[in-house]
């Protein structure tokens, strides 16, 4: 089974696509900081119109999927999984079959 491997940059633009959908905007408006924190994982803090908004992890695999669907044209439905890596910062993983 081969990985894809989404880079940090790619995860905050899913998150800008899905976020600038659900808030109807253009994604250049939408500003996302990735977070990672022991006690809680996976975050992101987004900005839009100077208000802060927090996204889970759950969030995140949802931006994503859109992103493969819509964009990378694969199975939205694979696993995703968030990774912290030393070198490369947040990426995504994601099981293709």
């Amino acid at each position: 089974m081969e990985k894809l491997i989404i880079s940090e940059q790619d995860i905050i633009n899913a998150v800008c696509l899905y976020i600038a959908r659900k808030k109807q905007i253009r994604p250049e408006e939408v500003e996302v900081e990735l977070l990672y924190e022991d006690d809680y994982g996976f975050s992101a803090e987004v900005y839009t119109g100077g208000r802060k908004q927090v996204l889970i992890t759950a969030n995140l695999i949802e931006a994503l999927r859109l992103f493969l669907d819509e964009y990378l044209h694969r199975d939205p439905y694979a696993g995703i999984t968030l990774v912290l890596d030393d070198e490369e910062g947040i990426i995504a993983e994601v099981s293709q079959s």
